[in-house]
């Protein structure tokens, strides 16, 4: 498990202009902030505030691992490497994979952990199918 994931005031206002037209999205990134930009901290006041109860210190690490399929499409993961995760948000809300409000800091926690690296054990599996 990473370190607690702290996000700065500018990577707050990168996210809020990339996001803009996307109220939920916005939303999300209020409470982020709200929680001085700690991520983990955020996404279980998000969850506990939308009636799921994490049940483990690393929920939303599972949370993430099970978009992971998604969230690595090979469409998305070029703009997700240049930290642009406008698509990735709409294409996860899209699909109902998670909770609308916690889409945001799904995919935030992928592209901060860096998609390469996020995506490797999947990349791995599907080569292996080949």
């Amino acid at each position: 498990m990473l370190e607690s994931m702290q996000l700065s005031r500018e990577e707050i206002s990168y996210y809020q202009e990339q996001l803009e037209g996307c109220e939920i999205a916005l939303r999300a990134l209020a409470i982020i902030e709200d929680c001085e930009g700690d991520l983990e901290d955020s996404a279980t006041d998000i969850a506990l505030s939308i009636g799921q109860t994490p049940d483990r210190v690393d929920w939303l690490e599972g949370l993430v691992k099970r978009c992971r399929v998604a969230i690595c499409e090979q469409d998305l993961r070029e703009d997700l490497q240049d930290n642009y995760i406008e698509p990735a948000v709409q294409y996860l809300l899209e699909r109902k994979i998670c909770p609308p409000l916690l889409v945001t800091p799904v995919v935030i926690y992928a592209v901060k952990q860096g998609i390469d690296r996020f995506c490797e054990p999947l990349t791995y599996h599907l080569s292996m199918e080949k």
